[in-house]
């Protein structure tokens, strides 16, 4: 195989590509931002580039110039004088206005670039406001673990939510300037330094053990937009990937009320009540929730509505309708996400097929 056949074999296999490839109106561009927050970094960045361009062009236009206008030695000073053949020219000391200009301009073009950042953070990095009723504002408590994301919806429109998931961020469009809708996000790890970043949406914030950092972003678009943890933390950083959807007002609503729901219930004669049993009989529940059962751990991913998500094991392998993804993960997280902190529980044949069964039935 070729080298670029490799290259290309790697790049297109990547969990992150294969998440953006997706959809169509996806890329992962910061030159094509989506919200306020990335847009004023996209134009930060043009400046940057062009007056560092602008630079690069003078220095080495001149650089240029020098070498093809000196390239040959001088004849020499005197009238034909072999004697000063490859003199040096006469050189200049002392002058004050070369002095001041070679000091005004690179002053001038740091004062330009620190006013501008400046104004840059000012607009990017906002504390988020206290929820109040009907101003269309979304809070969450983003949490980053080794190695997925903890969403734990908070407030929207000023009214309590209280429901947690994990690893696909649901957030509604801001299509109307008269009533933006604004998401922000309190961002916190359990355990390692994390950082969130969406290129379209904002800019990379960390997440920093026993320091509460923020963000916020205001997409104009509905659709889906990925990321990346943007942090090293671990072996399975590269594979920390983010997904955030964007969805209307009115599905958000909807996606809302449906995901703050408990869990369908489970008859005692219906035919889920052995496999929910089971289910609930193994060590899965000191790990992870699901809301209107026993199962209340707070380590691992909330389960509660599992089969709505489009993807497992935080944006790796497709959440697909038959289960055969699912079914691998369960018998073996470590062939999948090596490293991850879900070990294999070397289940009985029944045993999978229940735990199986009752996850399929988590929509």
């Amino acid at each position: 195989m070729s080298r670029f056949a490799t290259i290309r074999s790697v790049v297109m296999g990547s969990p992150l590509f294969l998440a953006a490839a997706g959809s169509q109106t996806q890329n992962l561009s910061m030159f094509d931002p989506a919200s306020p927050p990335a847009e004023s970094i996209k134009n930060l960045t043009i400046l940057v580039f062009a007056i560092s361009g602008f630079i690069f062009v003078v220095v080495e236009g001149v650089l240029i110039y020098c070498v093809v206008r000196f390239r040959h030695p001088r004849p020499g000073a005197g009238a034909g004088s072999q004697s000063n053949a490859g003199a040096e020219p006469p050189q200049v000391y002392g002058s004050k206005s070369i002095e001041i200009a070679w000091t005004a301009a690179p002053a001038l073009i740091v004062a330009v670039l620190t006013l501008v950042t400046a104004r840059t953070l000012w607009e990017v990095n906002v504390d988020p406001p206290e929820p109040k009723k009907d101003d269309n504002a979304l809070h969450i408590t983003v949490i980053g673990r080794q190695w997925w994301w903890e969403y734990r919806y908070d407030h929207y429109n000023g009214e309590p939510l209280g429901f947690t998931t994990a690893n696909e961020l649901h957030v509604p469009v801001s299509d109307d300037p008269k009533n933006p809708r604004r998401v922000y996000l309190t961002l916190k790890t359990a355990d390692v330094c994390h950082s969130f970043w969406v290129p379209r949406l904002a800019g990379k914030t960390d997440l920093i053990a026993g320091k509460t950092n923020h963000m916020w972003f205001q997409p104009d678009r509905t659709g889906l937009y990925v990321g990346q943890c943007a942090e090293f933390c671990g072996t399975q950083h590269a594979n920390m990937l983010l997904r955030v959807v964007v969805d209307t007002p009115q599905d958000f609503d909807e996606w809302l009320k449906y995901e703050g729901s408990n869990a369908a219930a489970v008859p005692t004669d219906g035919e889920l009540y052995q496999p929910q049993k089971t289910f609930l009989s193994q060590s899965c529940v000191n790990c992870h929730a699901i809301r209107g059962t026993t199962a209340k751990g707070t380590y691992g991913p909330d389960l509660t509505h599992l089969m709505s998500r489009k993807t497992l094991a935080s944006g790796m392998i497709e959440n697909d309708a038959e289960g055969k993804n699912l079914t691998d993960w369960v018998n073996n997280p470590q062939k999948i996400k090596p490293g991850c902190l879900m070990p294999p529980f070397g289940l009985t044949g029944r045993e999978r097929d229940d735990v199986l069964r009752y996850l399929k039935s988590l929509k």
